[in-house]
């Protein structure tokens, strides 16, 4: 029998709310309440932006205390199962791998602004914007002693965690993994989509014929996965798949063969059928030339199938994104409404990644 990946455990937070619950409540009634239109993060302009609803936790030591270790702690305090998971089976068979792609970037602006200002923050540490430093904050917190670090893909990096987890556990390395992803909010890269002209002049309209370009989001959600055995009832990593296509360093390649290529593979290595899958949450970004893309490839391997993009509710959570997505997934599949459900991932330089969660 081949060896069954579960994800016994689950949290997230976005602009659908902080925690399954919320969420869930959230994604039923077509809302997000952290859906906001921000100022002055982009000279001349607001833009929305999806962000977690109310504060987050600080941390005392300055070098781990940026968002996205802000965002992780919050996700820590909520999932007590983490803790028993280290418990369980020993820190030096659990390990961590996170999707991340902005780390301490703001924090760096901050200190940059307030250099050229004058005045210099001592809050500051250069550790903040190493791409690791998620990963490294939550092996110091759990006191994990496996392999722990982050991988940053793009907006495919959190479902690309998936596969690396999976990886550790089937290689023997670990018994378990704490997966998932965040990223906090970033003028950096607001800017950097901005001049790309990515970003839409209002809510985002994922697949709509009149749909304009993205709205950013953060977000944070957090995986327990774990061997299991056979008759376990809970939400599995079924399958997952990636391919590179490089077709550009931002365009996706407009017949979408690499995405293509993510979903069969991810169908394969479930051992699944296409007709077998019940739910597609979308890359979806809403930008003219990934939608295209998306619907085409998505066509050719399902026909017809129950597709939707969430980033209307949530933003594009860039590095976080596959794991808030992939927690939609796990909300669906858990809950009986869905039996097999994908999603989609796509990233910057032909980057793409499908996992598939099942019952």
């Amino acid at each position: 029998m081949s060896t069954v990946f579960g994800l016994t455990d689950c949290w997230t937070a976005s602009a659908l709310g902080v925690g399954n619950e919320a969420s869930e409540c959230s994604l039923h009634r077509k809302h997000a309440p952290g859906m906001c239109m921000l100022e002055g993060d982009i000279p001349g302009r607001g833009i929305w932006f999806g962000k977690v609803p109310g504060e987050l936790p600080e941390i005392a030591e300055k070098e781990w205390n940026i968002r996205s270790c802000r965002l992780l702690k919050l996700a820590v305090l909520n999932m007590p199962s983490l803790r028993e998971l280290v418990e369980r089976y020993g820190p030096e068979r659990v390990g961590i791998v996170l999707g991340a792609s902005n780390t301490g970037i703001d924090e760096a602006q901050n200190y940059i602004d307030s250099w050229f200002g004058g005045a210099f923050d001592e809050r500051f540490d250069f550790s903040m914007i190493e791409l690791g430093t998620p990963a490294a904050w939550l092996k110091r917190e759990l006191g994990v002693k496996g392999p722990a670090y982050t991988v940053s893909t793009a907006c495919s990096s959190a479902a690309k965690a998936f596969s690396s987890a999976r990886r550790l556990i089937a290689s023997g390395i670990c018994d378990a993994v704490v997966t998932g992803g965040v990223d906090g909010r970033c003028r950096f890269a607001m800017n950097g989509f901005h001049a790309l002209g990515a970003l839409s002049e209002g809510r985002c309209r994922p697949l709509a014929p009149d749909r304009d370009g993205i709205n950013l989001g953060e977000g944070v959600a957090l995986f327990a996965m774990e061997k299991v055995s056979g008759e376990f009832g809970g939400v599995k990593l079924a399958g997952v798949g990636e391919s590179s296509d490089a077709y550009h360093a931002t365009a996706p390649d407009p017949e979408g063969r690499g995405a293509e290529a993510s979903m069969r593979q991810a169908l394969a290595d479930a051992g699944l059928s296409p007709c077998d899958i019940d739910y597609v949450n979308l890359h979806g970004t809403g930008t003219i030339a990934n939608d295209d893309m998306e619907m085409k490839a998505v066509g050719r391997v399902f026909g017809d199938v129950a597709a939707e993009s969430t980033k209307g509710l949530t933003g594009h959570c860039l590095g976080a994104a596959g794991a808030v997505e992939a927690a939609i997934c796990w909300l669906h599949v858990r809950s009986g409404r869905v039996k097999n459900a994908l999603s989609n991932s796509f990233a910057f330089g032909g980057s793409n990644a499908s996992v598939i969660l099942s019952a």
